[in-house]
């Protein structure tokens, strides 16, 4: 009897020896890959009327919360390392306009963590615009069309202020006949 147990325990072992050998020879082959869109339609529309009313203006899309925000501690960059941006509106200059967030009612990810992504880029200091659907262009224009001209302001207040405490003339053959006489 001792026999036929110590035989099956042994016919065991080499049946769980000979499967866990199968299993790891076995290589899980890669599903093909495919061509996918890069935006929805809701991103499209979105997409072409901000070029429309910011013809000078740059748009990025699907721009990472990891080129958007940084951090000293890794478990605080943990928080938005998977997070992405709709879309990133920059200034000639290459600074950050405003934030475009799209409500996708299909996601899951769900409004607490739009508010949470939104909550996250507004302590950076960034200017978040979410819209339930895509925004139509007398929305795009009251939002981005008033900070271009308070742009445009402080731009020419600025421009007022070197002129003002420039140390330097901006016209340098007026200064070169000036100290000849």
């Amino acid at each position: 009897m001792n026999f036929y147990i110590a035989a099956g325990i042994v016919l065991l072992v080499l049946a769980s020896l000979v499967a866990l050998r199968s299993l790891k020879t076995q290589r899980q082959q890669d599903s093909p890959l495919k061509r996918r869109a890069i935006f929805n339609l809701n991103e499209q529309l979105t997409f072409r009327r901000l070029c429309e009313v910011l013809p000078d203006a740059i748009i990025l899309a699907h721009v990472s919360f990891d080129a958007l925000l940084t951090t000293k501690y890794p478990r605080t960059r943990h928080k938005y390392r998977h997070m992405m941006a709709d879309f990133v509106v920059l200034n000639r200059q290459y600074q950050v306009m405003a934030i475009v967030a799209l409500e996708d009612a299909s996601s899951v990810k769900g409004l607490q963590q739009e508010h949470y992504q939104d909550a996250l880029l507004q302590m950076a200091g960034y200017r978040v615009l979410r819209y339930p659907r895509v925004p139509d262009y007398p929305r795009l224009h009251t939002d981005f069309l008033q900070d271009l001209q308070e742009l445009e302001q402080t731009a020419v207040l600025n421009e007022d202020i070197n002129r003002k405490y420039s140390l330097y003339p901006s016209d340098k053959n007026k200064v070169l006949g000036e100290s000849r006489i």
